[in-house]
């Protein structure tokens, strides 16, 4: 089996990796090279990077974005800022394969978060896994409420609890009445300013919050928003009322026809208008009118995303013990 092995760089790999995800049935925003590589230009200190193409230069099985430390294989990235992880692998025979590619490294166990319900990895990994003898544990590590996009923002709303439509139509209203009101998302000229806005509204709406935005995380933010905006797939919504240009902002993503909602604040001097809420409902109205097929609301069971409609997926933990 051909094995080749990124240590340093993400540079060899970015071509067959965008190769391979085009070849995937579905995929995230979490899974491109652009998204890994901000985390890893902020975060990757000390770990030891492993990008593994699996087969052949002239065709590659799958690639497993990888790092490794003392004697532990995970995904490149953390739980806190990724909400899916897993292989850029179209081809089962990729899982068989992963292990001898391994075979020389130091490492006692793989810990793989993140990664969901729908994906091969589940059952393949597995399997191949206990052909070597190895131990495996897989449990649920969270749910990821998402909602199904109908064709028009009419047939979302009948498809909501009759107290949610009720509650969503009349705080809809209060907000139009307020007076000036308008969403806007942010464009190349308006990109840092917004970005800063967005990160001051988000530390002002809950304390964890300001408490998960320590240097390193805005730092990474930067970054990545930078990277994503050039990719095109960054949508930085703001909601201005009157003068103010950030009552609420969510920092969301389109990806392979799906609307990501990565985070979100608010200002407090809203909370008689809902503006938190109302601005995810109205980006959810947007990516109807935009022709997206799902509304992903992304990890943790907050109750606002049951309000708007939102339905579980689950993301799962493998540990492989060698």
């Amino acid at each position: 089996m051909t094995c080749a092995e990124a240590t340093r760089s993400f540079a060899p790999v970015r071509a067959v990796w965008r190769e391979l995800l085009g070849r995937l049935p579905w995929s995230t925003i979490f899974m491109t090279p652009e998204w890994q590589e901000a985390w890893w230009d902020e975060f990757g200190r000390d770990e030891e990077l492993r990008l593994i193409t699996v087969g052949p230069p002239d065709a590659p099985l799958g690639l497993a974005p990888l790092q490794l430390s003392s004697g532990r294989i995970t995904f490149v990235g953390g739980t806190d800022l990724f909400d899916y992880h897993d292989f850029i692998a179209p081809d089962p025979a990729f899982y068989f394969e992963l292990f001898d590619c391994l075979e020389s490294e130091p490492w006692r166990t793989m810990e793989l978060s993140s990664v969901p319900e729908w994906s091969p990895t589940l059952t393949l990994l597995p399997q191949a896994a206990r052909e070597r003898g190895y131990a495996i544990v897989i449990e649920e590590e969270d749910v990821v409420p998402g909602v199904t996009l109908p064709e028009s923002w009419d047939a979302y709303l009948a498809g909501l609890r009759k107290k949610d439509r009720h509650e969503l139509r009349r705080k809809l209203r209060r907000l139009e009445s307020a007076g000036q009101v308008r969403v806007r998302l942010a464009d190349a000229e308006t990109l840092e300013r917004d970005l800063a806005l967005f990160q001051e509204v988000m530390a002002e709406s809950r304390a964890e919050k300001r408490e998960f935005l320590n240097p390193a995380r805005e730092a990474f933010f930067q970054r990545m928003t930078d990277r994503m905006f050039e990719a095109g797939y960054l949508r930085l919504f703001l909601l201005e009322v009157g003068d103010d240009p950030a009552a609420a902002a969510v920092l969301s993503f389109d990806y392979a026809g799906r609307r990501l909602l990565y985070n979100s604040g608010y200002r407090h001097g809203y909370d008689h208008l809902a503006t938190g809420l109302m601005l995810k409902a109205l980006c959810i109205k947007d990516a109807i009118e935009s022709g997206l097929t799902y509304f992903d609301l992304l990890r943790g069971a907050e109750h606002y995303k049951y309000h708007l409609g939102a339905v579980d997926g689950r993301i799962h933990r493998i540990v492989v013990t060698r």
